[in-house]
């Protein structure tokens, strides 16, 4: 949909001078993400820790020429053909926006809320509905109330049918995204634990998820769930309510039985007075309970398509994650098989362009036709086109017919065109990739997991898998505990944590980190070697290593007189002058340092040269974790503030000020000074348990199991002969060993792992490349997922049974493990 730049500014009640004709498609409020700069509206959102405003010249000068602003900026004389749209809340004017434009649609709107299970409940109808209708949906997890606006606004003429998620974490939000998606239909999913500590109880949770449905003609919800159905009585909304029910044989859905069998479920149900029986491709509940609410959907709004058996026996699971792995030929692969249309391509090659800044790799993409999308094909490759040329992709492997029948429409450096992934398979182009970032792009029937498995470099099956989002998700969490001004350093030091420092590290660069931190000169060159360039500190500078410092511009930690000459004879010796430093104060730990007595000192040698600047100065903390040392804690807070402002005053210049680290921050916020250090609480383990469940775990071990060994009673098993069994049992081996990080004190029955939701105990001794599990009193088979740690199995525990702490069980898993990136 198109709109004029005037017909916006009268719909969000913007005041502005003199507006520059122009056409308006696209919202954008990221200035990373910009695509079609001549018909985007930029929106200056203000956050916590950053504000559109700054973005606005950056914008104009690659052709944005709409902005909607609290003010205009300084530099608006620079910009003489820019249109500024100047409201109160800029995100209260997206929001109004996106409202007005969902009301031009008389179509079948489906917004679903609920704790869990909204995006796959959202996905598994656009498989069992595209065939019915032409439908609009939120990317991936766009229900927040910047993605539910940003979700509506594809609303176009060709589309019969939308579906909305919607999700909230405060009270008064869903009024609000209520007025966005206005939908006719509703589906609440379940009532669970999330965000439950920002309301006053359960009940006034639900009624707020609950208020999305105050104008929709009807509500799907589980019947069976008595908290809910109470709630929909509360809200004035049981006499909209259609429940389907396991338990009541008069529910318009009557679930008569599930049957699971070893990888599907017979679903026996009874409506519109006949029986129908659903073979799905699932058996776990939540998924079971997703697909019955899609099938309660269907009975309300187009009851023929429940006729259909197959499309239910022929669904996929949904893939919520874009993962990135370790390619062949030192290529990296992006695998988003998760949504195949052109607004999420946009974000998928969003996300292929951030990981390549910097980096010496060829762009590809390998794109299947994109089905059900609405258009003419002509029009749809064209689009497809322009946006793959203005996000530089450098190669492209089209597969499909379609895609084969318009490839002139693609000015790309190579192209190269496929009927089926089959024939692409079988083609010399599965061998020539070199040094690429490849993006491999979908749709369910090419099956492109094939080409994936071609392409990823063979490593054994355990795996490291490290969630992205969580990574964000934390260091917003403790953005939002500090003060607008106050910088953020991030330690990724030691491979980031095990978790792999260059992902981490470009994942906080995209969200404005201001400083990384590392332990030793090489890693911070490894990460400028991979495209990072916001400042590293190097904590353990070590003599041997100034040549990579100066050369890689990393700033090092100065501890000691002797350093301290060096750097200046080797500044010096460069012509350099004014190279950034970092001075270290021991008030307490009697590691590295110097003591608060050396101020002067410090400040007589530093004023006599210009080869050194002073940055920051910072001081350790010993026990802040801990209340029993906090009269200590306190001490050191004193003698650093002390020796921070004498040497600030002797220097005659301002720097930066920090001590917090990870436990401070949680214990001591009123010190964060000018800057904290972040550490272990940025990878999801809080450092005092005070904000545990405020926390999102970050890496989670797991492998698969190699085989089962039925083993009688009384024999032993594993070296040394340490665990003789005193039942018949069933064992399986799993290939994770004390070289690959699950530490041999964790044998005979000290550690546990998770399978299938099951605690199973280790067998015998740990061996260097294997460990046996006890699965005796499970369904457990060969080649199930075994978690090491993670969701449900805490990295934290297996410290504790260690006898040690999360950080050495974090950074002892071996390089020779694959770590697996994903984000939503």
């Amino acid at each position: 949909m198109k709109y004029s730049i005037q017909e916006i500014a009268k719909i969000i009640r913007a005041t502005h001078r003199t507006l520059n004709d122009g056409v308006i498609e696209r919202l954008l409020i990221d200035s990373r993400m910009l695509s079609f700069p001549e018909t985007t509206l930029f929106f200056a959102l203000k956050t916590r820790t950053n504000d559109g405003h700054r973005y606005l010249f950056e914008l104009y000068r690659l052709g944005v020429r709409s902005f909607v602003v609290n003010h205009e900026p300084a530099e608006a004389r620079m910009m003489p053909d820019a249109n500024f749209l100047v409201v109160t809340d800029v995100l209260a004017a997206m929001q109004s926006l996106a409202a007005y434009h969902r009301k031009r649609f008389q179509i079948p709107v489906i917004g679903i809320t609920g704790s869990n299970g909204k995006t796959i409940v959202k996905e598994l109808l656009y498989q069992l509905l595209h065939a019915d209708f032409n439908i609009v949906r939120s990317p991936r997890s766009y229900n927040s109330q910047i993605g539910a606006p940003l979700s509506v606004w594809q609303m176009d003429e060709r589309h019969t049918l939308g579906i909305f998620e919607a999700g909230i974490s405060q009270p008064d939000e869903m009024e609000k995204l209520q007025r966005i998606i206005l939908p006719t239909i509703g589906i609440i999913t379940n009532i669970g634990e999330a965000h439950q500590e920002n309301f006053a109880s359960a009940t006034q949770k639900c009624l707020e998820k609950l208020s999305l449905f105050t104008d929709s003609d009807v509500v799907i919800y589980n019947a069976d769930d008595d908290f809910i159905a109470s709630s929909l009585d509360k809200a004035y909304l049981s006499h909209k309510a259609v429940g389907w029910s396991r338990r009541d044989s008069e529910a318009p859905l009557y679930i008569k039985s599930i049957q699971k069998k070893e990888s599907t479920t017979e679903l026996r149900c009874e409506m519109l007075d006949r029986e129908h029986v659903y073979e799905i491709p699932f058996t776990d509940d939540a998924s079971i309970e997703d697909v019955i609410h899609c099938i309660a959907l269907m009975l309300y709004l187009k009851p023929t398509s429940l006729e259909n058996k197959q499309i239910f026996s022929e669904l996929e699971p949904v893939a919520m994650r874009l993962e990135v792995k370790e390619g062949i030929n030192g290529c990296q692969l992006i695998n988003d098989t998760y949504n195949s249309d052109i607004n999420s391509l946009d974000i998928a090659l969003d996300f292929q362009l951030s990981r390549r800044a910097g980096k010496p790799l060829k762009t590809t993409i390998v794109i299947s036709d994109i089905l059900q999308s609405g258009m003419l094909p002509k029009t749809l490759y064209r689009k497809v086109a322009e946006l793959l040329r203005r996000k530089h992709v450098e190669r492209i492997i089209g597969i499909g017919r379609d895609l084969k029948e318009y490839a002139a429409a693609f000015e790309i450096p190579e192209k190269e065109f496929y009927l089926t992934t089959d024939e692409f398979i079988h083609s010399p182009s599965i061998r020539s990739f070199d040094h690429e970032l490849v993006l491999l792009k979908g749709s369910r029937v090419f099956h492109f997991e094939r080409i994936t498995e071609l392409l990823e470099k063979k490593v054994h099956e355990t795996v490291l898998e490290v969630n992205l989002d969580a990574v964000v998700h934390n260091f917003n969490y403790f953005r939002s505990r500090l003060r607008r001004e106050t910088k953020m350093v991030c330690m990724v030091k030691a491979f980031g944590y095990g978790a792999g420092a260059y992902e981490v590290a470009r994942t906080l660069q995209e969200h404005r980190c201001d400083y990384l931190a590392v332990a030793v000169a090489d890693e911070g060159e490894a990460l400028r070697k991979e495209g990072i360039t916001i400042p590293i500190m190097v904590m353990d500078p070590e003599f041997s290593s100034f040549n990579t410092l100066f050369e890689y511009r990393l700033e090092p930690e100065v501890y000691s007189f002797r350093l301290l000459e060096a750097l200046i004879h080797e500044a010096g010796r460069r012509g350099i002058t004014s190279y950034p430093i970092h001075i270290k104060f021991d008030t307490g730990m009697h590691r590295l340092g110097f003591q608060p007595e050396d101020v002067p000192a410090i400040c007589q040698r530093l004023s006599s040269q210009s080869e050194l600047a002073v940055r920051s100065t910072f001081s350790h903390l010993v026990g802040s974790d801990s209340a029993e040392h906090d009269d200590f804690t306190r001490r050191q807070f004193q003698l650093f503030t002390d020796a921070a402002s004498q040497l600030e005053h002797g220097l005659g210049y301002s720097i930066l000020r920090h001590i917090l680290n990870s436990a401070g921050i949680e214990r001591f916020g009123e010190q964060q000074m000018d800057m904290v250090r972040l550490g272990i609480s940025l990878y999801g383990i809080s450092a005092t348990d005070r904000d545990s469940r405020r926390l999102q775990p970050v890496s989670s071990l797991r492998t698969t199991i190699l085989q089962i060994q039925i083993v009688p009673a009384g024999d032993s098993v594993g070296y040394g002969r340490r665990t003789y069994l005193q039942r018949p049992s069933r064992i399986a081996i799993i290939p994770i060993g004390y070289a690959d990080g699950m530490d041999r004190h964790l044998g005979n029955g000290v550690g546990q792992v998770l399978i299938g939701g099951h605690r199973c105990p280790t067998v015998g001794n740990i061996c260097m490349d294997l460990c046996m599990i006890d699965v005796t009193d499970t369904d457990a088979k060969e080649g199930d997922s075994v978690t090491i740690f993670g969701p449900g199995l805490p990295v934290s525990e297996m410290a504790e049974r260690l006898g040690t702490i999360p950080y050495e069980v974090l950074t002892s898993i071996s390089p020779r493990v694959k770590r697996i990136y994903y984000k939503e």
